[in-house]
């Protein structure tokens, strides 16, 4: 689709984003908001006048989309294309689905066109391209479809080409029927305007979403890489002098702050050097101060302030070597003493509570150094917002038009298994219930406070257990060799000397 008066269409488009930002701040449960434009395009088809219509929605669980559908009246020519109507995100973000019954193949799809999407088992990945807004079911039979354009040309011409192709049509084919379950489907998108539906039956990661900061190159492919300063050639000047006062939250006054290039690392000081915003790629301060924590292990706690976007990020690091095996922590919440404990979550650790179906997968969240009400009451915020289009609290009572604020496609099902969700969260959180708190952390970094001086108490259950091959592959631990290594890079050498000579 193409338009023929792209300064239109980018007009257009502005003021359609300045639409999004008042019906955020008025309600965007008004119907009266979602306006249809219409615009004159060039259709490629014919050459022709065509009309594209474009409609501001809002999506479920997600955020605003901008819908758009072309016609040729002359040729009957039709396109459509989403576009996300928000701003590029501070971070990319990865979805990953495993759909294992019929009821998966509805789940909505939110695809933009910085978006890769990747079926596993079919080692089957679709380039960034078009934006779409689909389900799984639609996804996989515009694939096959897509697969199927010139399948008569190539059985002519490269009939072992053509074969292969109609093998994995006919795998899109039954999985789009569910006849082949089950399957993954992954969407990785830099921009972090892509999405997977949600839902609140997802049990042992069948449903992952997990936020990673962009390298410099998909920055760029963006367009946010930052123009160099050729007016000055003094660095003092394009890179501002960074202090720990610029830590959220603000440290305590007469806390001294050392380079790190210059002296070595002690606890309980905290270091500031600079660094770039994985949102804005611009100059900002990254602030660290290594921490001793009892009975366990060293950390450093880490925290990125932007004074040009306002992006901000709090984690926690740990360190030391990796362990020979994981490690899994199981703590019994009793009473609101045990919700004041200290517990330590690394990036890798997977936390589940089995009582109230709750599930966070490693890399969600990053590090956390808190304690058990503040970890559970961060999960419950950051579920509510992105899942009920309210402005109320998460503490309070899910209002009736909760869900039709944002949306009229969740079902009465749906819409009672989020509440009921939310209402045992929230009498967890207020000690009226009692529940299990579960850490399973393959590098063994995780921590839960003991109430007791001596270490053993009752309510807490420790394990240690051998990782599986594919923690043990996604961890990297495969590629590492801390044995031997010298004769490796001796053989290297060798033949990269045989290689030269000959």
């Amino acid at each position: 689709m193409a338009s023929a008066n792209p300064s239109l269409a980018q007009d257009l488009f502005e003021d359609m984003g300045r639409k999004v930002a008042e019906a955020s701040r008025e309600g965007f449960g008004d119907g009266n908001s979602k306006v249809v434009e219409e615009i004159e395009s060039l259709c490629m088809n014919c050459h022709d006048d065509g009309v594209t219509r474009l409609l501001l929605t809002r999506i479920p669980f997600f955020r605003e989309i901008v819908i758009m559908s072309f016609s040729c009246p002359k040729c009957g020519f039709s396109n459509t294309e989403i576009q996300p109507a928000g701003e590029i995100q501070q971070r990319g973000a990865r979805f990953a689905l495993r759909a294992d019954k019929s009821t998966d193949l509805n789940r909505q799809i939110v695809k933009s066109d910085t978006c890769t999407c990747k079926i596993e088992e079919l080692d089957l990945e679709i380039p960034a391209g078009r934006g779409q807004l689909t389900n799984v079911e639609g996804l996989l039979a515009m694939v096959a479809s897509d697969l199927e354009q010139k399948q008569d040309e190539r059985k002519e011409v490269v009939p072992e080409l053509w074969a292969k192709i109609e093998e994995i049509i006919k795998c899109l084919r039954a999985m789009a029927s569910s006849e082949s379950l089950p399957f993954t489907v992954t969407l990785d998108d830099p921009a972090g305007n892509s999405w997977i539906e949600p839902s609140p039956s997802d049990k042992g990661g069948k449903y992952s979403k997990h936020e990673y900061a962009r390298t410099a190159e998909q920055n760029a492919a963006l367009g946010l890489t930052v123009e160099a300063d050729t007016t000055s050639t003094d660095e003092t000047t394009t890179r501002p002098e960074y202090h720990a006062h610029a830590m959220v939250p603000e440290l305590p006054p007469g806390v001294k702050t050392n380079n790190v290039d210059e002296e070595e690392i002690v606890e309980n000081q905290v270091y500031s050097f600079p660094a770039s915003c994985p949102g804005c790629t611009k100059p900002c301060v990254t602030n660290m101060k290594m921490v001793n924590i009892p009975h366990f292990k060293q950390v450093v706690l880490m925290s990125t302030v932007c004074e040009h976007c306002g992006y901000r990020s709090n984690e926690v690091k740990t360190g030391g070597e990796v362990p020979e095996k994981g490690r899994r922590i199981t703590l019994e919440v009793r009473t609101s003493l045990d919700l004041g404990r200290d517990i330590l979550k690394s990036e890798s650790c997977a936390m589940n509570c089995p009582e109230l179906s709750l599930a966070v997968e490693p890399g969600t969240m990053g590090g956390r150094f808190t304690t058990v009400e503040g970890l559970l009451t961060q999960v419950r915020d950051d579920l509510h917002s992105s899942i009920f289009d309210t402005n109320a609290p998460a503490s309070e009572p899910i209002p009736p038009d909760a869900f039709t604020a944002g949306g009229d496609s969740m079902d009465a099902e749906t819409r009672a298994k989020w509440a009921a969700f939310f209402g045992r969260l929230n009498s967890a959180l207020k000690a009226e219930t009692s529940f299990t708190v579960v850490l399973e952390d393959p590098l063994a970094s995780s921590y839960v406070q003991s109430l007791v001086d001596d270490g053993r108490d009752e309510q807490i259950k420790v394990e240690d257990y051998d990782r599986t091959d594919e923690e043990e592959e996604s961890l990297g631990l495969k590629d590492i060799k801390t044995e031997g290594y010298e004769e490796s890079e001796a053989r290297v050498e060798h033949e990269d000397g045989n290689k030269a000579s000959w």
